[in-house]
């Protein structure tokens, strides 16, 4: 089993899981605010389900890949989607700020232009 860290929270998964799928069945949500309602259902259209992921996964979808390069999440480097994500191995997951969890944390924040709100 692998283990995925996630809001002070550690879950256990199958290799091959997806990551959004693991957090919801965990009760835990890879949105922010009223995104937790309003998101695309896991269709790589929406964008609100945006996470920083440390650890081994799979490589982008061409769904995932067009959504990133999109307002508000284009040039946001090391976001992927939760929901287009397939955990191959041990995670630390982080939830930024913003609707789209597109701005790093307060506690994350360095002097860098990607961490500009």
């Amino acid at each position: 089993m692998l283990t995925i860290e996630y809001d002070g929270e550690r879950i256990e998964c199958e290799r091959g899981a997806n990551l959004r799928d693991v957090l919801l069945d965990a009760g835990l949500s890879p949105h922010n605010g009223m995104a937790d309602r309003i998101n695309c259902g896991g269709h790589a259209t929406c964008g609100t389900c945006a996470v920083r992921v440390e650890g081994e996964v799979g490589e982008p979808t061409p769904a995932e890949r067009r959504r990133l390069s999109m307002p508000p999440l284009r040039g946001r480097e090391g976001l992927r989607l939760s929901c287009q994500t397939e955990v191959l191995g041990d995670l630390e997951v982080t939830k930024g700020e913003g609707f789209w969890g597109q701005r790093k944390r307060a506690d994350e924040r360095s002097e860098t232009p990607e961490s500009a709100p």
